[in-house]
């Protein structure tokens, strides 16, 4: 899959789910928070995430210790997904692109498969080097992809057509995490990489002043 195909691929999937995790989070506003400038709706909590240990595109064991150590963009999806995947990565990857003009490396970008019968380390890595040197791939056995799409609430569901070109219904948001607040944000599909920029940038300053 190349950087050109998936600017060109049109997201209608991811379009149709894109609410999904937003209508199952409530999240309290706190006057304590010192991200609240940060946040685009209510958010913040743990709500979100927790534990996981999967497999990353050198075929290392690491955990979400090893993965989430400072802000950390993570999207689930899958590789052979023919349009929101390539489109939301490829956001994500400009997003963090704007902040590195800026001299800002601190967001790590992550993507996680949903799709583990296929995507195998040496897919995952080439699916990533696509987008962007330092976004990092996670795979892993199907009960560890099932608990971690648990723990983000996470909707997974494979259209089984009997043979290896199925596609996977899932939901399209992309979480911001931090090692110790847990979700900080969560961005839709319509989020442009501009405001994505901006919002991270002010989450990282927020996380060092």
């Amino acid at each position: 899959m190349s950087k050109g195909y998936a600017i060109a691929a049109v997201g209608v999937l991811g379009a149709v789910l894109a609410g999904t995790v937003a209508s199952v989070i409530f999240f309290g506003a706190n006057s304590d928070d010192q991200f609240a400038q940060c946040r685009g709706s209510q958010v913040g909590g743990g709500a979100i995430g927790g534990p996981f240990e999967l497999v990353d595109e050198t075929g290392q064991s690491v955990t979400h210790e090893d993965v989430i150590t400072g802000p950390t963009l993570i999207y689930f999806g899958y590789t052979f997904c023919p349009d929101a995947c390539p489109l939301d990565n490829v956001r994500n990857a400009q997003a963090i692109e704007i902040l590195e003009s800026q001299g800002i490396d601190e967001v790590q970008p992550v993507f996680i498969t949903i799709d583990p019968e296929r995507d195998d380390v040496e897919t995952v890595r080439a699916f990533t080097d696509n987008f962007h040197d330092r976004m990092l791939g996670l795979t892993g056995s199907q009960e560890q992809i099932d608990a971690v799409t648990s723990a983000y609430r996470v909707i997974a569901n494979k259209q089984d057509t009997g043979d290896e070109f199925y596609l996977v219904d899932h939901t399209t948001m992309t979480y911001l995490m931090h090692p110790e607040e847990g979700l900080l944000e969560f961005y839709r599909r319509d989020t442009s990489p501009e405001r994505m920029a901006e919002s991270l940038a002010c989450f990282v300053e927020a996380d060092v002043s």
